[in-house]
């Protein structure tokens, strides 16, 4: 490509990135990297009212966690700014004042209540809401009158009234629209601030952004861009309209409805690598069976073809098998590093190796902030009943259970060393002598140290890591749970 690729992600600030916005920005970022152009970050504040404070930040913030560095931008600076539309104002104005001279666009004087009239009488009569070009009627001197009195205004786009208009999408193909269904936009409100079509086209030009990426709900918008473009003169980008990312209901995702933002994932103990990994994957295809790709590895595959029409479903279960396995691709350093929050969330005992459980929990942990609810037991013996000893597949009974915890207090007792594989000796080796199958003496073990029917580690981790006197305590609480049962 000749010309240098420049792509941009445009975000409103309000408050948080959703996945869909993710998506963008990635894609975004790919095909700038991919082509060694430029990635640009565009903060779009016009629509005053949805501004939330500090989301700003919160967008610096999700950038560099997802490792999507951009070149230019508010806090990089950049030969095209300032990247903050409200900063812009006056560039906006001054390219409305051009399409007016142009006869590209007209001064509008109406009301904010004869615009409800006009809304209301055309919905009564059954027809859909379209501005009647009232405005478009006025002599130049009366709207220069209406100017100079101070008259509130907005500045419309005239649309031309007759033929189609097309433009050419990477995913979609060629699109067409008859003319006479595009209504006469806002460009400049009443505020003096452009919308968001405006402003798209006007900084996209002025930041010389070859590639626009956003979602196909923006397509119907497309042709009204490409009209502006045209009437200035000017190139227009490579368009890329990404499909929906929907539930598995169908719906689309969406934060009102509970559905988890970038950092709620990530506060959910999802890894940032995980995540982008499987973003990626909504709606676009590597033409091959590789799932996992690091960034770089994103970069070097990443094909604007690969992209699909059908909507992307989110599918967390799918995330979440993801994220364990690349959690189970750490260093155990780094895994610890990541877990030790979340152990400290219930476990205050000093005597507790936390590295062992580290240990224990990398094979079996999908997602951090499953942890708690894992290793709660280590801390306090949860309260438990008898049944639990009962198990078919090991043949073990309440009778066999309470035979074998009676036979493992003076063993382990004996134990001057207490490791693992003390433990292991000293436990098979009295199974063996008792002629029962090692499950036999195991399981009424582990079911002691664990008071749980499931737990990560079997009775030899878990003993090692409680300690010779808590597992001692523990088994022998045992030993009085069945002998009570009996009673």
């Amino acid at each position: 490509m000749a010309t240098e690729v420049r792509t941009r992600y445009a975000p409103s600030p309000t408050g948080y990135m959703h996945i869909g916005n993710l998506r963008t920005a990635l894609y975004e970022y790919l095909i700038a990297r991919k082509y060694n152009g430029k990635f640009i970050l565009r903060i779009e504040d016009t629509d005053q009212e949805r501004l939330v404070e500090g989301a700003v930040d919160v967008i610096y913030k999700t950038l560099k966690m997802a490792g999507l560095q951009h070149d230019e931008g508010p806090d990089v600076g950049g030969d095209y700014g300032p990247y903050i539309q409200s900063q812009r104002k006056h560039i906006y104005m001054e390219y409305a004042k051009k399409l007016v001279e142009m006869g590209a666009a007209y001064y509008c004087f109406c009301t904010r209540e004869r615009l409800a009239e006009l809304k209301a009488q055309q919905e009564a009569a059954g027809q859909t809401y379209r501005y009647d070009r009232r405005c478009l009627k006025l002599s130049r001197e009366e709207v220069e009158r209406r100017l100079a009195e101070g008259q509130p205004f907005v500045i419309r786009q005239k649309m031309p009234d007759t033929g189609k208009t097309s433009f050419e999408d990477v995913v979609y193909g060629t699109i067409t629209v008859d003319n006479s269904e595009l209504e006469d936009q806002i460009l400049i409100k009443s505020d003096g601030l452009p919308t968001y079509n405006f402003a798209n086209v006007i900084d996209d030009h002025l930041m010389r952004i070859t590639h626009v990426v956003r979602g196909n709900e923006y397509l119907s918008s497309a042709p009204k861009y490409n009209l502006l473009y045209n009437a200035f003169g000017w190139e227009i980008p490579t368009y890329i309209h990404v499909p929906l990312i929907i539930k598995e209901s169908g719906q689309k995702l969406s934060k009102r409805a509970g559905d988890p933002s970038f950092e709620d994932l990530i506060s959910m103990g999802y890894l940032v690598e995980a995540i982008i990994n499987y973003v990626a994957l909504l709606g676009w295809s590597p033409g091959t069976n590789q799932e996992f790709f690091t960034l770089d590895e994103l970069v070097e595959a990443f094909d604007i073809k690969g992209i699909s029409k059908a909507p992307a479903v989110f599918d967390i279960n799918k995330l979440t098998w993801m994220n364990g396995e690349y959690i189970r691709k750490l260093p155990l350093e780094k895994f610890h590093e990541y877990a030790l929050p979340y152990y400290k969330k219930v476990i205050t005992s000093e005597k507790i190796d936390l590295m062992k459980i580290s240990k224990l929990l990398q094979p079996r942990t999908e997602v951090f902030s499953s942890i708690p609810s894992m290793i709660g037991f280590f801390q306090e013996l949860p309260e438990y009943s008898t049944e639990l000893y009962i198990h078919k597949k090991m043949k073990t009974t309440e009778e066999s259970s309470l035979e074998s915890l009676k036979a493992a207090v003076p063993v382990l007792e004996a134990l001057s060393t207490w490791n693992e594989q003390a433990i292991q000796d000293a436990l098979l080796n009295l199974a063996q002598k008792m002629g029962i199958k090692n499950g036999q003496m195991l399981w009424p073990v582990r079911t002691a140290v664990s008071g749980l029917a499931v737990s990560p580690g079997g009775a030899i981790e878990i003993a090692d890591i409680l300690g010779k006197e808590e597992t001692l305590r523990r088994i022998k609480i045992g030993i009085e749970k069945l002998e009570n049962a009996k009673k």
